[in-house]
């Protein structure tokens, strides 16, 4: 997308979010074709992401990967990193709150749906309410048990 002169948008979470990122800023390395939007402030996302690595739904390797790589985002163009200084907590409602945000900046939306995930659901209702091309690439993965 950033070489044939597009940005990315996301909502700066793990895996295809990170991904995005991460060869967004090896491609665009003044980060002036990326827009990251977080529910709260980065400090307050971070704490949350760790408050999950202690609650064992993700490893703490891959919080602080996150933070680390916002962080440096926010370093190299502040402008990139969106947070919402408004919101003091992270759930449901300002991730959805954040899909807005996503959704109002997309011009195209590329959706990876992982076990029905609701907030996925929410932000392919806000694209196709705004009428944007949608490409969705659902999977199921089945829980081990621990």
């Amino acid at each position: 997308m950033i070489n044939r002169g597009d940005g990315i948008v996301t909502g700066g979470a793990l895996n295809v979010d990170y991904i995005a990122i991460d060869q967004g800023l090896t491609l665009n390395p003044k980060a002036d074709k990326i827009k990251v939007f977080l529910p709260v402030s980065l400090e307050l996302y971070a704490q949350h992401y760790r408050r999950r690595a202690r609650e064992g739904v993700i490893t703490l390797e891959q919080a602080e990967r996150l933070i680390d790589q916002l962080s440096k985002l926010r370093a190299i163009n502040k402008l990139a990193l969106r947070e919402n200084i408004n919101n003091k907590v992270v759930n449901q409602a300002t991730y959805f709150e954040r899909n807005t945000e996503v959704i109002k900046a997309a011009d195209e939306l590329l959706a990876f749906q992982v076990n029905h995930s609701a907030g996925v659901e929410d932000t392919i209702k806000k694209a196709k309410s705004k009428g944007i091309p949608i490409k969705l690439f659902s999977y199921t993965i089945k829980e081990v048990k621990k």
